[in-house]
């Protein structure tokens, strides 16, 4: 089970309860984490029954459901509701996850809706993410090239060289891996941890990137990349089934290897 970053001396109680509606006959218990650092009060667990007969299948739309019908201050990010910008990721029934790939009837009993885990929480269901992304900056997660390209052409690639990239460019970067990663929860202050890392990879693995020997340098550290034990949580936690600790072990491979 995930942990969670609670403000200092502080537990999480028992919060308010919303009935159903009367007369609704499919409801489930939605018991979702709760904390507003504005009110000094400790984090609690609020519960919000919900009529499905009235709502959409996923975890999603029960959240804009109460945030729209029931609890207009229920804090929560969200954008696409399909799964390609990463902004739901969340910890539901203990599995880091996307709320708009969730259905609600993959969970069994009450859904229990969790921030993130081991990661400072800004309100409710929103955690800081700002030391991911000064991270994710660090390992300069675009094309670097020493040539121009061509003349109102693209850059080219084979086939074979393409398909490198398979299973990299699909990252959507919702951090459900780093969070998931018990590594990280202990040395996320040097460790990059896997969403970072298999976006370094992305860029080494790039047949068009002419700094490969650069982006091997910078990641040549004891915490930066050798804090991965290969626990494979970040595998299993990963709504697109995208596998970081491969990747990491690619990059490992390269620097064993080169120069040999």
């Amino acid at each position: 089970m995930a942990t969670f970053t609670l403000p200092k001396n502080s537990k999480i109680t028992e919060g308010k309860r919303y009935p159903a509606p009367a007369g609704a006959k499919n409801v489930r218990s939605f018991k979702i984490y709760r904390w507003d650092p504005d009110s000094g009060e400790n984090p609690r667990t609020d519960t919000f029954e919900i009529d499905l007969d009235q709502c959409g299948p996923m975890v999603l739309d029960a959240l804009i459901k109460i945030k729209n019908e029931v609890d207009s201050s229920l804090t929560f990010r969200r954008s696409c509701r399909e799964g390609i910008c990463g902004s739901c990721s969340m910890n539901i029934d203990g599995l880091n996850t996307l709320a708009c790939l969730k259905p609600i009837e993959d969970v069994t009993g009450d859904v229990k809706i969790h921030p993130l885990p081991h990661m400072p929480v800004v309100k409710d269901l929103v955690p800081d993410l700002s030391q991911i992304y000064a991270q994710l900056r660090s390992i300069e997660p675009w094309l670097k090239s020493d040539t121009p390209p061509p003349p109102d052409a693209e850059r080219l690639q084979s086939k074979e060289e393409r398909s490198k990239l398979d299973g990299l460019w699909e990252c959507i970067l919702c951090f459900c891996c780093t969070t998931a990663c018990p590594s990280y929860w202990w040395n996320g202050d040097r460790y990059l941890g896997p969403a970072v890392l298999l976006q370094a990879y992305r860029w080494i693995a790039d047949s068009r990137d002419d700094h490969t020997g650069e982006r091997l340098d910078a990641l040549e550290d004891p915490f930066k990349l050798y804090r991965c034990h290969t626990i494979m949580n970040c595998a299993r936690t990963c709504p697109k089934g995208l596998n970081p600790a491969q990747a990491i072990g690619e990059i490992k491979q390269l620097l064993a290897t080169r120069g040999g």
